[in-house]
């Protein structure tokens, strides 16, 4: 017969074959408690898996998977470069952007930022 060696031993201390009962109320609710950890640790490591995959898709779909840019400057001729990019299978979408950097202000507080335009349908 199949018996594992922690259970035998979990067993053991839970069934007290004396009267002390005392022993095995506090075997029981130490098990209790375990279990009771062991599934709350569970739950919410698949929360947080799962909001960490949100958060990571969401961020995804902001982004650009990757820019083309010119070494002097502007791009010329974008319209054609467009029309190359959709016409290969892989890609889903492209569109031309135009990126400038800013300062906000509030009160007394500064701080950069990149605002970026996106002309989605050329």
């Amino acid at each position: 017969m199949f018996k594992p060696y922690e259970l035998f031993i979990g067993l053991r201390y839970v069934r007290a074959k004396r009267r002390n009962h005392f022993i095995s109320f506090v075997s029981l609710s130490s098990i209790l408690g375990v279990t009771r950890g062991v599934t709350a640790l569970i739950a919410v490591l698949s929360v947080m898996n799962g909001f960490e995959k949100e958060v990571q898709e969401r961020t995804l779909e902001m982004m650009s998977h990757a820019t083309l840019v010119q070494r002097d400057g502007e791009l010329s001729d974008w319209q054609q470069v467009v029309q190359t990019l959709e016409s290969h299978p892989g890609v889903a979408g492209a569109a031309p952007y135009a990126q400038l950097e800013g300062m906000l202000s509030r009160k007394d507080k500064m701080s950069g930022v990149l605002i970026r335009g996106i002309v989605p349908e050329p």
